[in-house]
């Protein structure tokens, strides 16, 4: 009742009557209110799902002791380390040890799998594994195509807490595979493959030839699910910051992800099923720089809510070009885009677009696209072929707000402002070419301006005014 005191009675009745689930959530309670409060951000639609996290009972702790099993902790030796290390995990969860902890050190792991992935630590369900604050576990120089520092495949109630996980990128080999190619984009920190319930928190992941984690299904029928990525440092890796190849319930919240550079796609997030299911998807309170393809994209991704992230081009300049552009998704998906804000200080491929959806022509989604209360500096957004987009309360500074052949569209409350002097004025601040729908209360530069969407489509010209 503590919000009672700040809150009228009729509201405090409203929360209590909540059901438990709701409750229950992390996300802010007030989130799911209508905006009757001063100062509330609010979603056009509710988070309908929580994403449940691991229970592995009453901490039974274990702290590897690194004499009695001989690991090395001077980066050394990996096939040894690797071998020791596991034993250790292993003999503590066969002795009923559900939080273990390796000690201060740095420890350079890996050893042969098969002729295309190298082994790292393989965790069993039910356990908490613990790195120490000065802790690595580094992936050796190794030429497999593919690895993973630590594997959570086909288990569940796993937390992986503190320290660093370190991939191999400076010394890698990249060895061309039969047939050719040397991708070797599947080097990852941590691989959650049909797992349930995981938690990763509080860790520094950097320098992987592929992602920082890696969140896989195996067929149609079997994904990962609830997995829960808070709280981390991800950087330097060659294709992604985090990948969802097959997640039902994830949650990737509060993290800096940055520097994803080197093989395509260069995502500080990216999901993409090929084929799996994606859905029910939280990207929230995240910051986002210098990701050289993009900060987020999705592809395949149902009931996703990309909400409160900052999205940075870092620093002006070619190096830090994007080369899709911040925030990028595909017209089949289902997505709440809100609160969020987008900089942009150079163009992409797509020109200085923050957001744009492509077009999948013949995917027939019925789902609305929520893009509500976003702020662009430098940039618009920009929607083809397309329908049910409903465009709300967004600030674009710099740039355009376009819709090309969209139906069904609804725009409202925005504002277009021109840049700052001397740079170009586009003539087209509402940029409307063949899009129906319907739109009131926008403006440009504070002073209202007629968007003519109706059920006739509507061509604007590009006229200019003034400039």
């Amino acid at each position: 009742m503590k919000h009672c005191l700040i809150l009228s009675i009729g509201v405090c009745l409203l929360l209590m009557s909540l059901p438990k689930q709701a409750k229950a959530q992390d996300d802010s309670i007030l989130d799911m209110l209508p905006a009757i409060l001063s100062g509330v951000k609010r979603l056009p639609r509710s988070i309908d799902f929580k994403v449940a996290l691991p229970s592995i009972g009453q901490a039974n702790q274990y702290v590897i002791e690194l004499d009695r099993w001989d690991i090395p902790s001077n980066k050394s030796n990996p096939v040894k380390t690797t071998d020791n290390l596991q034993a250790a995990i292993d003999w503590a969860t066969a002795q009923g040890f559900n939080q273990i902890v390796i000690p201060n050190g740095h420890f350079l792991i890996g050893k042969y799998g098969n002729a295309i992935y190298q082994r790292g630590i393989e965790l069993d369900s039910n356990i908490e594994l613990i790195l120490s604050p000065s802790t690595i576990l580094e992936m050796g120089q190794n030429d497999k195509w593919n690895y993973c520092v630590i594997a959570i495949n086909g288990k569940e109630n796993v937390i992986v807490r503190g320290g660093t996980i370190k991939g191999d990128k400076a010394t890698h080999i990249f060895t061309p595979r039969a047939g050719g190619g040397n991708a070797h984009d599947e080097g990852h920190g941590i691989c959650t493959s049909r797992a349930k319930r995981v938690l990763i928190e509080n860790m520094r992941i950097n320098n992987l030839t592929g992602d920082g984690v890696l969140i896989v299904g195996n067929n149609n029928t079997i994904d990962s699910t609830d997995i829960t990525i808070r709280k981390n440092i991800i950087s330097y890796n060659r294709r992604q910051g985090v990948s969802v190849v097959g997640g039902v319930r994830i949650k990737i919240e509060n993290n800096e992800i940055h520097h994803i550079r080197g093989t395509s796609p260069q995502f500080g997030v990216d999901i993409e099923g090929a084929g799996r299911t994606d859905r029910d998807i939280i990207i929230r309170k995240n910051t986002f720089h210098h990701n050289r393809g993009g900060d987020i994209v999705n592809t395949s991704g149902k009931n996703t809510f990309i909400i409160d992230n900052v999205l940075h081009q870092g620093t002006p300049g070619s190096d830090n070009r994007y080369i899709d552009g911040p925030l990028v998704t595909w017209e089949r998906t289902d997505n709440v885009i809100a609160h969020n804000t987008i900089t942009m200080f150079d163009r992409s491929v797509n020109g200085l677009l923050g957001y744009i959806q492509y077009s999948g022509d013949n995917d027939n989604n019925t789902q609305v696209t929520y893009v509500h209360d976003n702020v662009c500096n430098g940039c618009g957004m920009h929607w083809y072929n397309a329908a049910d987009v409903d465009i709300r309360r967004n600030l674009f500074d710099g740039y355009f707000l376009s819709l090309n052949n969209v139906k069904r569209a609804t725009v409202i409350d925005n504002n277009v402002n021109y840049g700052p002097e001397g740079t170009p004025r586009y003539c087209w601040n509402y940029r409307m070419h063949a899009s129906t729908g319907f739109a009131s209360g926008n403006t440009l530069e504070g002073e209202p301006f007629t968007v003519p969407l109706s059920s006739t489509p509507y061509f604007q010209q590009c006229v200019v005014q003034g400039f």
